[in-house]
């Protein structure tokens, strides 16, 4: 149970932050040589506006629905009610991580591609 209410907490902080980047610390390297800084700001501002569509916290509860009844499917089957229960536990606690990863992923793709789509040269 504590683990499923921190789990939320950590999906809202997520879901709630203005700047996925300032939690993550996953800002693009680009080559900057020749580059405007303040033009280079502007469009990456932007290119992370494109990406905040991407909707990690739904990514994060198809995971965890998903692992929690692939843990409660495998637990039924190697034990009791109390087995099945905590594998739903643990498959939701996993899949539901696995989900915010996926969703962190695909948010940096957006920002790559919009910033290569811009003319920069993404290191990263």
């Amino acid at each position: 149970m504590r683990v499923s209410i921190l789990f939320t907490a950590l999906l809202a902080v997520l879901a709630g932050c203005k700047g996925v980047e300032e939690l993550t610390g996953s800002n693009p390297i680009i080559d900057t040589k020749g580059v405007n800084m303040t033009q280079y700001d502007r469009d990456l501002s932007e290119c992370q506006a494109y990406a905040d569509e991407v909707e990690i916290a739904r990514k994060a509860a198809t995971g965890a629905v998903k692992g929690a009844v692939v843990g409660s499917v495998f637990g039924t089957i190697v034990g009791n009610g109390r087995v099945a229960q905590r594998g739903a536990g643990v498959g939701a606690v996993g899949g539901g991580a696995r989900g915010v990863g996926d969703g962190l992923n695909e948010r940096e793709r957006v920002i790559r591609n919009c910033l290569v789509g811009r003319g920069y040269h993404v290191l990263n």
